[in-house]
C-alpha cells in the first residue's frame, strides 16, 4: 500500500477552504475574534503567508495520522510490520480480498468525525481550561477541527 500523497495535499488544502467559510464574520469569525480577543485591526499585522504556509504544513502533518485511522488496510500493513514484500501469503490473500474495503468518503468521513469528537475536542478543551478560554472558544474551535477531519477522513480514504 502506497501513501497517497495527492490525497493528504487535498486534504490539507481543505482545511483553507473550510477556514475561509468558518471564520468569516458571517459565520463565526466574529464570535471567535471576541472568544480570543482580537480585533480586525490586529490582523492587519499578521504574516498572512507564514499562517496559511505553516496551515497547510500542519495539516498535511495531521492528514499522515488521518490516513491511518480512515484506511484500515494499513492496519493489516501494520501487521505485518510494513513491508507486504515480506508478508507470508496470507497477507496477499487477504488484501485480495479486502484491499478497497470500505474506501469510501462516507467512511473515511464517518472516522474523521469520530478522531475530531474524541480526540480534538477533549485536547482543545483541556488547553482553553488552562488557558482561561471561553466554552464559546472551545466548540468554535473543535467544531471546526471537526468539521476538518470529516471531510479530511473522506478525502483521503475515498482517494485509491
Amino acid at each position: 500500500m502506497n501513501v497517497n500523497f495527492l490525497a493528504l495535499l487535498l486534504a490539507s488544502l481543505s482545511t483553507l477552504v473550510v477556514g475561509f467559510i468558518w471564520y468569516n464574520p458571517k459565520v463565526f469569525g466574529t464570535i471567535w475574534m471576541k472568544e480570543t480577543g482580537l480585533t480586525p485591526e490586529d490582523g492587519k499585522d499578521f504574516n498572512m503567508i507564514k499562517i496559511f504556509g505553516l496551515s497547510i504544513v500542519y495539516a498535511f502533518l495531521i492528514s499522515f495520522v488521518l490516513q491511518m485511522v480512515t484506511i484500515h488496510q494499513f492496519g493489516a500493513l501494520g501487521m505485518v510490520g510494513g513491508d507486504p514484500s515480506k508478508a507470508l501469503p496470507s497477507y496477499n490473500a487477504f488484501m485480495a480480498d479486502y484491499g478497497t474495503a470500505y474506501r469510501t468518503f462516507k467512511h473515511g468521513a464517518f472516522h474523521g468525525f469520530m478522531t475530531g469528537l474524541l480526540m480534538i475536542f477533549p485536547v482543545i478543551g483541556t488547553g482553553a481550561l488552562y488557558e482561561q478560554k471561553s466554552f464559546k472558544y472551545v466548540m468554535v474551535t473543535s467544531g471546526f477541527w471537526i468539521v476538518c477531519f470529516t471531510i479530511m477522513g473522506g478525502i483521503i480514504c475515498m482517494m485509491q
